[in-house]
């Protein structure tokens, strides 16, 4: 299983985020030895987030190797031909290194915040990933045609996030390139059924992503049906990866909300790979 890690919201010393901040963080978390980086996505919840996509691609320019992920982008919240362009730009800054998260979205209050319906979610992210796709190929759709680079032809892989979606897992397995499923929005029974369900339909790369850590936290038990997190001690959280591992995922991305270098790599010793 490789680990990868979100990108800090905080400055090492807690402070607010700054831009320096946040493109050395990047060479940090390559320098300890991750294997990705990930960057979320939100809009109306009282407080702010790096944009995904400009977020994963300045990554991508102060780092040489590692991978680099949006998980989840909420595709709705976005008008797709738009979206596309700008997918197709942040796959050639990262030189194939980009890993495409998407999602229909779970939380209204990014929807309010754009004006879009909430109610129209699940259709207008269908809608769009065939958009997108179709614009990725180099082909017309309506009015628009992006004529791609080379380079970028076809986009970049395309991980679908869904929870515990009966429809999208199988999906996620027979028509994209991964699957991502939220740690903290779902509990160790619903990861369970959701890989079985994924591996079932032949699908390839699971992630699981939204893994809260705090090394400092007193070591709690774990319900199978709670919100799955590594708030414990080192050696609780490396039993809890292994857990994961078991399952059969193939990514487990940590989130941290500060990274000073010294925590970077007490968690990257969590799970050596």
């Amino acid at each position: 299983m490789r680990l990868g890690i979100a990108l800090p919201t905080l400055c090492p010393d807690g402070s607010e985020l700054t831009g320096a901040a946040l493109l050395e963080a990047a060479r940090q978390i390559e320098a300890a030895g991750f294997d990705s980086l990930w960057c979320f996505d939100a809009i109306g919840r009282g407080f702010l987030l790096p944009d995904p996509l400009l977020a994963v691609s300045a990554a991508a320019t102060v780092t040489r190797h590692i991978t680099v992920g949006t998980c989840v982008i909420q595709v709705p919240l976005r008008r797709p031909v738009e979206l596309a362009h700008r997918v197709l730009t942040a796959h050639l800054l990262c030189q194939g290194r980009l890993l495409l998260g998407v999602g229909a979205g779970s939380t209204r209050a990014d929807f309010d915040a754009v004006g879009v319906p909430y109610e129209q979610r699940m259709r207008l992210f269908e809608d769009a990933v065939v958009l997108m796709r179709r614009l990725w190929r180099g082909e017309q759709v309506g009015a628009a045609n992006l004529t791609p680079w080379s380079t970028v032809r076809g986009g970049p892989p395309v991980l679908i996030g869904s929870w515990r979606g009966k429809t999208w897992i199988p999906r996620a397995a027979r028509e994209f390139d991964g699957w991502i499923a939220s740690a903290a929005m779902t509990s160790f029974t619903a990861l369970k059924e959701g890989i079985a369900r994924y591996r079932a339909a032949g699908g390839t790369r699971a992630v699981v992503t939204n893994l809260a850590v705090d090394l400092s936290a007193p070591t709690e038990a774990l319900a199978d049906d709670a919100p799955f997190h590594l708030r414990c001690a080192p050696a609780a959280a490396r039993e809890r990866l292994q857990r994961l591992a078991d399952l059969g995922f193939d990514d487990a991305i940590l989130v941290a909300p500060r990274q000073p270098p010294e925590l970077l790599h007490r968690l990257r010793a969590l799970w050596p790979g």
